[in-house]
């Protein structure tokens, strides 16, 4: 491949997969397009002399065009986790209508796209607008013409995550974390794994038309990676379950507070549905790779990562301290 697109580039899981792609030998020759509303976020990937950070709307037709011209794949990490009914359409299905449409003109028929575990076949059935319209993405790329590869990562931990780190973050913070929906079921997936799982599907055509569930080794409740996340910084904290009622309370003002919330309604709706593999779906085996536990790499980074002190002054500002 010569030149691969990569929507959502400048995120977390992008950097990861730039870094892979930069150094892999596969790909020695290969330029990555990660193109950015505000180039400067992606300042991080500038010094990867493969990679070329393109400011551009890629929400726009014109300029969605003019980046696939020429590609011979597209990965597409684009997602929120927050936001109005309209901005979960707008950013999950609205974009991916608009790939497929532009990938079928551009005569781009490879496609990556990372989903999220337990999407519902029936997009009518999920209990939040992150998980239907999550649901509704995939659908709209599985059209003829596109070599899809779907891939369908539990929550993602890494140096750099707004998981484990936010959880840390607020029990330094606090005496007592108070928690809703602390039963809710997890398979952490680390970062560096989903990003070797993508190079891999890229490499390897006969991964086209298939959808992988990505989980870890560890399956655990939101209540015990909180813990965890607590004791690997340093900072003990006992966990105060919340009733769902005081839970959604307990969203709503965070709603209030300035920048994106640290829960909201959805998320706690999206937490309705267990968020571990089903076992009815290829995964990280059938890749050839061996899923790391936490406690191989969390300890080492949670809390001691570039930008804690930045991220810590963040959470207490928006808490009022």
């Amino acid at each position: 491949m010569k030149r691969i697109l990569i929507l959502g580039g400048t995120g977390f899981v992008g950097r990861a997969l730039c870094e892979q792609l930069s150094a892999h030998p596969a790909f020695g020759g290969t330029r990555l397009i990660v193109p950015s509303r505000k180039r400067e976020r992606g300042k991080h990937l500038f010094p990867l002399p493969q990679v070329d950070v393109l400011q551009a709307d890629v929400h726009d037709n014109a300029t969605l065009a003019r980046l696939l011209d020429g590609a011979d794949a597209v990965v597409n990490l684009v997602a929120i986790l927050h936001g109005t009914p309209q901005a979960f359409e707008a950013a999950h299905v609205g974009l991916c209508q608009r790939l497929g449409e532009a990938c079928a003109k551009a005569g781009v028929h490879r496609v990556v796209h990372v989903s999220a575990l337990g999407v519902p076949e029936d997009a009518g059935a999920a209990p939040s607008h992150y998980l239907r319209t999550k649901a509704e993405a995939e659908q709209a790329l599985c059209m003829p013409g596109l070599a899809l590869t779907l891939l369908r990562p539990s929550v993602i931990f890494g140096a750099r995550d707004s998981f484990l780190n936010l959880f840390a973050s607020l029990q330094r913070l606090f005496p007592v974390m108070p928690l809703a929906g602390g039963d809710a079921r997890f398979q952490p997936v680390w970062v560096e794994d989903v990003a070797t799982a993508i190079v891999r599907c890229l490499l390897d055509a006969s991964t086209a038309g298939r959808t992988y569930e990505l989980g870890g080794p560890d399956v655990c409740t939101l209540a015990e990676l909180v813990r965890l996340s607590g004791r690997w910084s340093g900072h003990v904290r006992p966990v105060l379950p919340l009733p769902m009622v005081a839970g959604r309370l307990q969203a709503k003002l965070m709603g209030c507070l300035p920048g994106e919330p640290l829960m909201s309604s959805d998320n706690l709706d999206s937490m309705r549905v267990p968020n571990v593999l089903s076992g009815q779906r290829p995964g990280f085996a059938e890749l050839g790779i061996a899923p790391t536990a936490m406690a191989a790499v969390v300890p080492g980074y949670l809390g001691r990562q570039p930008g804690w002190a930045e991220q810590l002054d963040t959470w207490r500002s928006r808490a009022g301290r």
